[in-house]
This record gives structure tokens, C-alpha cells and sequence, in this order.
């Protein structure tokens, strides 16, 4: 079965990882990474998509300092689906560009928008809740599902203060896969530990996985009433080579999320229940989850070997290390630097960028 022409993909990939110094950097950010196989996390959101989205309908939304980076990672992926963002701004910008570009195409297009650098290892189950998610958007009919902007919940693991939550409300469709679609009451910022802990004992909340899918009219009507300045530029994208436009307009826009701009204050929103495994690999810490560890709790790679040491990320991407008698570290070798860490610090990486030289970051 084809995948509906109506269905586009636009994925996010400006970001810089700076928890992942010293392997991320300007020159390499995180998405470009091959942190888990031979194929970087942008490579791997793409490969997701078969099946569910045309190939000509994956878009990929980036920074023009990027642009030189990604047409060498994806060769054969086509220039004119690689769309720079002329200035640094937040999802908000983001998700209006993404809209924007559908709609010019696509006046009853569908889109989704999806961040570069998750990692989703179930493929097959994830394509089925995105079909799935892009059906219910599209939904017209009177008091249909399609009149909800929609998100994706992750039912949470763990006391997470890292991610933001959604509160869940009454059911509103079953999938025939067995996907459930819930109401969202309202979203919440990142809680403290105590706040998540309670969110998570509760049942009634999710994180927010930062992965939106809404038919562009509906988008476009949310914007308009509590958007306007993304509304405009949404209504005014041309339908062909977006570079002057975005060069004229994108800077002026607000630097504000989606969630804080639109989803927050939209009318009708719903989230469909993740039922695939989902990880946005925020730290070297997330590794241990997805690589092999040896006995003693150690997680390798590259030229490592280890005497008494426990509870380590060690990754080597020429020279050795050597572990002796540790615990509880990060040690991350590249060409020009090393990275030292201890395993509760890997969240304050980004505070040593600028006290590095200009040609370490």
C-alpha cells in the first residue's frame, strides 16, 4: 500500500548536542553522529519514515551552517529537501517553516514533524502509530479527530526532570493497531523531582516526545488566533525555492516554542500513547542503554581496556584508554581532546564550551 500523497515528514536537525563534547561539536553536531551503528541518528529518523511517507515528501529543516554537513552525510538525499533556517530561532519558527513549506505544496497536506536525534529501535511499531497519527489528523469530517493538533506521549520510566509532561485526559479514538488517542488537559514544563515523582505515580501523564503531526489548515487556524506573526508567514510562503523568502521573513519571527506559541493554547489537542521504545539520547549517560556492558557495568568502544573499574562510558575514537581502579566516570577520546566526567556531571558538559579554545567546540 502507498503511502497517502497528503503525508509529509519535516525533520528538525539545527542542533548542536552540546552534552555530547567532545565527539559533537560545529563541525560534527549530535545528529550526525554514529553514536549506536554505522548510520547516523539523522539517517536512522529518515529510514524510519519508509513506508509511511513518500521518500519525495521527507523534508529536513536545518541552519545553513549545517546544510555543507548533512549533503555529506546524506549524499543522495536531494539539496532542494534540505531547507536552511537563515537565523537561530525556537520550534515555534520551526513548526511555521515546516507548515508553511507543506502548505504551498500541499494545500490539505498533512505533516509531521519529528526531531533528528531520538532513537526508536521498534521501526516497525513506530511506523504504524505515525500512520496512524497522520489518519487521525486528516480526519475531516464534522467532529472528527482532525480538528486536534497532535503529539506523541511517552509513558514515562522514571522521575524525569529533564523532560517536559503532558496531562492526559479521556480517550478519544482507538487505532486499529491498538494505538489509543488521548485528550491533552494541559502541558507542564519541566517539573522538579518531587513534582515528577508524583506525575509519575499519578498515571495521568506522559513526556513529551516533541513529535507533532497536524494537517496544515488546522495548524494555520491555531496560529491565527494565537499566533499571528507564524500565522502570516505560514499564509505567505511561496510555493517554490523558499531561500529568498526565508532569508526576508524567517529572522523577524518570535524565538518561541510551539507548545509555548500554539499546542498550549490551542483548542483541541491530543496525543497518541507511544507503544514503541523511545530514548532522545540526551547524554553519554543514555549509552549504556543501547551498547553492550561487560560484567562489571562498563560501557566501550574503540580501543578501551579496563583493570578494576566499574560503571564506566568509555568511548576511543583512535588512541587507548585505559581504565584503572575507577568508577563511575565519562571518558570520551577524539583526535584533539579528551573528556573526563563523572557520571552525575554529564548534564553541566556544556558549561566548560566556553572556557575551550574556538577550534575545540
Amino acid at each position: 500500500m502507498k503511502a497517502d500523497p497528503r503525508y509529509h515528514a519535516c525533520i528538525i536537525a539545527g542542533g548542536s548536542g552540546e552534552r555530547f563534547w567532545p565527539m559533537s561539536r560545529a563541525s560534527s553536531p549530535k545528529h550526525l553522529l554514529r553514536l549506536f551503528s554505522d548510520r547516523t541518528l539523522l539517517e536512522e529518523t529518515i529510514l524510519r519514515l519508509r513506508g509511511v511517507v513518500r521518500d519525495r515528501n521527507v523534508w529536513v529543516l536545518t541552519n545553513k551552517a549545517q546544510v555543507p554537513l548533512i549533503r555529506r552525510a546524506l549524499p543522495k538525499f536531494p539539496r532542494d529537501r534540505i531547507i536552511a533556517e537563515p537565523a537561530r530561532r525556537d520550534t515555534g519558527p520551526a513548526a511555521a517553516l515546516a507548515t508553511g513549506l507543506v502548505r504551498a505544496r500541499c494545500p490539505d497536506g498533512i505533516v509531521a514533524l519529528l526531531p533528528a536525534d531520538a532513537m526508536i529501535k521498534d521501526t516497525a511499531r513506530f511506523g504504524r502509530q505515525l500512520a496512524q497519527a497522520f489518519r487521525w489528523a486528516g480526519d475531516a469530517g464534522r467532529g472528527g479527530v482532525g480538528r486536534n493538533l497532535v503529539t506523541f506521549a511517552i509513558p514515562p520510566t522514571y522521575n524525569a526532570t529533564g523532560y517536559g509532561y503532558q496531562e492526559l485526559g479521556a480517550r478519544l479514538a482507538r487505532g486499529d493497531d491498538g494505538s489509543r488517542l488521548m485528550r491533552v488537559k494541559r502541558f507542564v514544563e519541566k517539573p522538579d523531582e518531587a513534582t515528577a515523582r508524583r506525575y509519575v505515580k499519578s498515571g495521568r501523564y506522559a513526556w513529551n516526545a516533541g513529535i507533532f503531526v497536524w494537517g496544515v489548515g488546522r495548524f494555520l487556524a491555531e496560529a491565527e488566533r494565537s499566533a499571528p506573526e507564524l500565522a502570516a508567514f505560514i499564509r505567505d510562503f511561496p510555493a517554490g525555492d523558499p531561500a529568498r523568502y526565508l532569508a526576508m521573513r524567517f529572522a523577524s519571527l518570535p524565538r518561541v516554542s510551539v507548545d509555548y506559541a500554539v499546542l498550549e493554547k490551542a483548542e483541541a489537542v491530543a496525543t497518541v500513547v507511544a507503544r514503541f521504545d523511545w530514548d532522545d539520547v540526551g547524554s553519554w549517560t543514555a549509552l549504556p542503554k543501547h551498547l553492550f556492558c561487560d560484567s562489571s557495568g562498563n560501557t566501550c568502544r574503540g580501543s578501551v581496556v579496563s583493570v578494576d573499574s566499574t560503571n564506566t562510558v568509555a568511548i576511543s575514537t583512535g588512541r587507548v584508554i585505559a581504565l584503572c581502579g575507577v568508577k563511575d566516570l565519562v571518558v570520551v577520546e577524539t583526535r584533539d581532546a579528551v573528556l573526563v566526567c563523572h557520571r552525575d556531571s554529564v548534564q553541566e558538559i556544556k558549561r566548560l564550551l566556553p572556557l575551550l579554545p574556538k577550534e575545540s567546540v
